[in-house]
C-alpha cells in the first residue's frame, strides 16, 4: 500500500520505519522548520536504539522517503497517518480538512495517533465528514515506549483502535497485522473510549511511580528497605512486578503530557482535586530527592563543590531530556552555587542546548572524567554501562567517594565494602 505519515514525532518516525519495513511505500511528511534544519545538518531527529539503523536501512531501500509538507496533501495514499505533537490539534484539523476535501488524492483511511483531549478524534472525523461523507477516521492511540520505541510497536501486548467503522477496521487490522500474530491484541473501541484508555493508562503508571516514592520515603525513617518490600509487593498476582520500582522521578515528554491531560480534565468537571494532581506534586518533589540528600550529607555547606551526574535522559535508550529529573538537579544545584559535570551515552548533545544561557555545566565523554574531583556522584539514569562501575577507580579520582543511587540499580553493602558512601532511595 501508499502510506503518507505526517509528524515530527518519534511515533511519527517508527510508524514509517515500521511500515516501510513491513513493504509499504510510506512517505514521511515533516511539519515543523526546525526538523527540516535539523536534517540539513545532517542530525536525526531521533536516536533511538535499533531505530537508526532500520530507519537508514528502510531509505536505503526506497520504501521510505521523506518530504516536508507544503499545505496540500501529498498524492494519492491508501492510509494516512497524523502523528502530529501534543496541542498540534489546529494542525492536525487542517489536515484533516485538505485530506477529505481533495479531489485529485485518495485517501484510503485516516488514522490519528496525536495525543490530544479526549473527544479531539471526534472532532476530526466530523470535519472529515462534512466535507466527503465516504470519509473514515480512526484512532490509534500512540502507547509506544521512548527507549524501546520500534520493538513496543512491532511486538506490542495491546493495540487501542478506536473505529466506528467496518471498513476502516479492516484495512488498519490489515496494516498492522505483521505486528499482530503472536495474539489477537487489537482493542476496538469507540473513538473517544481509545483515547481515554491511553490517558488512563499513563495515569495508573504515574500513581504506582510516585506512590512507591511515598513509600521509599517512610521506609527510610522505619529502617525499612523498600526494595525487599517491593519484592514482596510484586510477589502478589493482584499488584504484580510493574512500575514498582522507587526513584528520582519521572519524566519525559509522554507520560508527564498524558496525565496532565487527564489533570485538566479533572478539574473542568470536579470540585475537588484528583489524586493525579497529588501525583504530579509528589514527582516534582521527588525530583529533588538526590540534591537534598546531597545537602544532608553536607550539612547545607555545598557552596563550590562539585557533583557528577550519570545519566541525564529521562529513561535509558533515548537523547530526550524533556522534563528529566536531572534538569530539576541540576537547576537546584546551581542555585546552590555548586558546579556541575554530566555524562550520558546519548543526550549531552540535548542537554547542553537546554543549558545554554541557564548556567555553567561540563558535559564529559567519559563518565569517569565526569566524577574526577567531585565531592558527589548521582546516578540519575540507569543506562547498563552504568551498572557496574570500577568502585576502585571512583574511589581514587573523587574527593568525596558519596554515591547517590537515584534508580537502587548498586548492592549498598557492596558499594560500602568498597570503600564509599552509599545513599540510596528508600534503603
Amino acid at each position: 500500500m501508499h502510506i503518507t505519515v505526517y509528524g515530527d514525532t518519534l511515533c511519527a518516525q517508527v510508524t514509517a520505519t515500521a511500515m516501510a519495513q513491513t513493504g509499504h511505500q510510506v512517505l514521511w511528511c515533516l511539519v515543523e522548520p526546525e526538523s527540516r534544519e535539523q536534517l540539513a545538518k545532517g542530525r536525526p531527529l531521533f536516536r533511538e536504539q535499533g531505530l537508526d539503523l532500520l530507519f537508514a536501512d528502510q531509505l536505503e531501500s526506497g520504501r521510505l522517503t521523506m518530504d516536508f509538507w507544503e499545505g496540500n496533501p501529498q498524492g494519492l495514499t491508501d492510509a494516512v497517518f497524523l502523528a502530529l505533537q501534543p496541542g498540534q490539534h489546529g494542525l492536525a484539523a487542517e489536515l484533516t480538512k485538505s485530506l477529505a476535501s481533495s479531489t485529485s488524492t485518495g485517501c484510503g483511511v485516516i488514522v490519528n495517533q496525536t495525543t490530544g483531549p479526549v473527544g479531539s478524534a471526534e472532532l476530526l472525523r466530523d470535519i472529515a465528514k462534512q466535507i466527503d461523507p465516504r470519509a473514515f477516521l480512526v484512532a490509534l492511540p500512540d502507547l509506544i515506549q521512548e527507549g524501546n520505541a520500534f520493538q513496543t510497536f512491532t511486538r506490542p501486548d495491546s493495540i487501542l483502535l478506536g473505529c466506528e467503522d467496518g471498513e476502516g477496521e479492516a484495512l488498519v487490522r490489515e496494516l498492522l497485522r505483521p505486528f499482530n500474530r503472536r495474539k489477537d491484541v487489537i482493542q476496538v473501541m469507540s473513538l473517544r473510549e481509545a483515547e481515554f484508555a491511553k490517558l488512563a493508562i499513563s495515569g495508573i503508571l504515574a500513581t504506582r511511580i510516585s506512590y512507591m516514592n511515598d513509600m521509599a520515603s517512610l521506609s527510610e525513617s522505619l529502617g525499612v528497605d523498600i526494595d525487599v518490600v517491593r519484592v514482596a509487593m510484586g510477589a502478589d498476582p493482584r499488584i504484580g512486578e510493574a512500575y514498582l520500582y522507587p526513584g528520582c522521578g519521572f519524566g519525559g515528554p509522554g507520560l508527564s503530557s498524558n496525565v496532565l491531560a487527564l489533570v485538566d480534565a479533572l478539574n473542568e468537571r470536579a470540585a475537588e482535586p484528583g489524586l493525579l494532581e497529588r501525583v504530579l506534586r509528589t514527582n516534582e518533589r521527588q525530583k529533588e530527592v538526590l540534591f537534598r540528600k546531597f545537602w544532608q550529607f553536607h550539612q547545607g555547606s555545598v557552596a563550590g563543590k562539585k557533583v557528577a551526574l550519570w545519566g541525564v535522559a529521562f529513561k535509558p535508550g533515548t537523547h530526550r531530556v524533556d522534563n528529566a529529573p536531572a534538569l530539576k538537579v541540576i537547576e537546584a544545584l546551581w542555585a546552590q552555587g555548586v558546579k556541575v559535570t554530566a555524562h550520558d551515552p546519548r543526550a549531552l548533545a540535548d542537554l547542553g542546548q537546554w543549558a545554554q544561557g541557564r548556567g555553567e555545566l561540563t558535559l564529559c565523554d567519559d563518565p569517569y572524567e565526569a566524577a574526577e574531583g567531585a565531592d558527589a556522584l548521582m546516578l540519575i539514569t540507569e543506562w547498563k554501562p552504568y551498572w557496574s562501575p570500577d568502585w576502585q577507580r571512583l574511589k581514587r579520582v573523587m574527593r568525596e567517594p558519596l554515591i547517590l543511587d537515584g534508580r537502587n540499580i548498586y548492592e549498598p553493602a557492596f558499594v560500602r565494602e568498597q570503600g564509599l558512601v552509599y545513599r540510596g532511595i528508600g534503603r
